[in-house]
């Protein structure tokens, strides 16, 4: 049963967006924390009270304003929200890091407190297990090693988190997919609004099976222009060409994975194909009579 205050109407002034200035790697634990909130129907002094943290402070960091917020703060709202603090924690910890906190500072934080290593959900665990080397495949298209194991490693954090949200909406594989990718284009260069695929280059089956330099260069060349254009897709038609021509997977495979139907993905593979050929392979130009 939740506990009072939960799904209340709640009163008083309304909480003010996300800061702009938070990162993603901040804003990986605070969504879920906020959205929680939101969804609790408990007031800023109703969790004040809860948590025995000044009102000011927890609107402070429901927002991203202000100094990042210490562990135990964090562990207070969670605790009362009902979250798991074990992936809050992880997630947290490297938010802190990228926000160039000292690994001093951050151990000092969670010294204090006990997190409890609890394992998440089975249904999670065996999901996880499932897709997790599918998802490395994907996101190291987009990313090197280490950051794209950290994308992966927050990824099922998040979800570990919004594991309800998950099961409760129609599909939770496509809310996972959704997870990973927004996890993963965060941490992605873009250019003009654009994720690049440059990397993803050097483990093409074509370019593996070139045998000589030169031939692996003019690979090297038509590949580069292929990814450009591969970027400039629609988000869904981006995602099954990468998973389709650069990760091998079979329609079905890409199915399962996007928890889409297979004639979703086969729609999004043609419409893809007609595009990129359209940048590829322009029709010539045709000149006017000149009668």
């Amino acid at each position: 049963m939740d506990s009072p205050g939960f799904g209340r109407p709640r009163p008083g002034r309304k909480l003010g967006p996300i800061a702009d200035s938070v990162g993603s790697a901040h804003r990986a634990w605070l969504e879920p924390v906020r959205e929680t909130y939101l969804r609790s129907g408990l007031t800023l002094n109703d969790l004040s009270g809860r948590a025995r943290v000044a009102k000011s402070k927890i609107s402070e960091l429901l927002r991203g304003t202000g100094l990042y917020p210490r562990w135990e703060i964090v562990l207070s709202l969670g605790t009362e929200l009902k979250l798991p603090d074990w992936p809050l924690h992880s997630l947290w910890r490297q938010a802190a890091l990228e926000a160039h906190k000292s690994r001093e500072w951050v151990e000092g934080c969670s010294e204090k407190t006990l997190t409890t290593s609890a394992a998440p959900p089975l249904e999670h665990c065996a999901f996880s297990e499932l897709v997790e080397d599918r998802y490395r495949r994907y996101a190291q298209c987009f990313l090197e090693d280490i950051p794209r194991d950290i994308a992966v490693s927050n990824s099922f954090d998040i979800l570990w988190l919004r594991w309800n949200d998950a099961l409760a909406s129609p599909d939770h594989r496509r809310f996972a997919w959704e997870v990973l990718r927004a996890t993963v284009m965060s941490r992605t260069p873009h250019l003009d609004g654009r994720p690049e695929l440059g990397s993803a280059a050097f483990d093409t089956v074509a370019l593996s099976s070139m045998t000589t330099q030169i031939d692996r260069m003019n690979q090297f060349t038509e590949s580069l222009e292929l990814f450009k254009a591969i970027s400039r897709l629609p988000d869904h038609q981006l995602d099954v060409t990468v998973l389709r021509s650069l990760c091998g997977f079979t329609q079905r495979g890409a199915s399962a994975l996007l928890g889409v139907s297979m004639a979703s993905v086969r729609s999004d593979e043609r419409h893809a194909r007609r595009f990129l050929e359209s940048l590829i392979y322009p029709p010539p130009k045709t000149e006017g009579n000149t009668a």
